[in-house]
């Protein structure tokens, strides 16, 4: 015996399987089979509206409030437009702070790599109290920066 009203075909284009159970996408309210029920196997086009994750800036690594419903992708790019405090259009600290302070260098260095004798703050090339020519309590505290 059949019967023909039974079950309902997937609504995936590349499939359209009989299925006797078919599940209905809560975000699109299309029927799919097993193999197509979740939002990314049938590319939902309203999966945003039933995501609940919290989108970060890329630039800014700040989480963005994307209230439901709402396309996250406009609403970051309209913080990223507006909002981010690290916009690529904005001018960046200096990351090379810490001069050397051997004489004739101009080398700076991103982290500050004092000398334990002279108190001195020098690159990694001059940093071994050798290659600065190290003399304990010498001027050379004052002109580190």
């Amino acid at each position: 015996m059949e019967f023909p009203d039974l079950g309902k075909h997937c609504s995936e284009q590349t499939c359209k399987q009989l299925d006797f159970l078919p599940i209905t996408c809560d975000a699109c309210k299309q029927d799919f089979c097993k193999d197509h029920f979740s939002y990314a196997a049938h590319k939902c086009p309203f999966a945003f509206k039933k995501n609940v994750q919290v989108p970060i800036c890329p630039l800014c690594s700040i989480p963005v409030p994307v209230k439901r419903g709402e396309n996250p992708d406009v609403v970051v790019g309209e913080h990223m437009d507006r909002d981010c405090t690290s916009h690529p259009g904005r001018k960046k600290e200096k990351v090379f702070t810490h001069r050397c302070s051997k004489e004739g260098c101009r080398k700076k260095e991103m982290l500050q790599l004092a000398c334990v004798q002279c108190r001195g703050n020098f690159c990694i090339q001059h940093r071994h109290p050798l290659d600065h020519s190290c003399q304990p309590g010498s001027s050379s505290a004052s002109r580190a920066g």
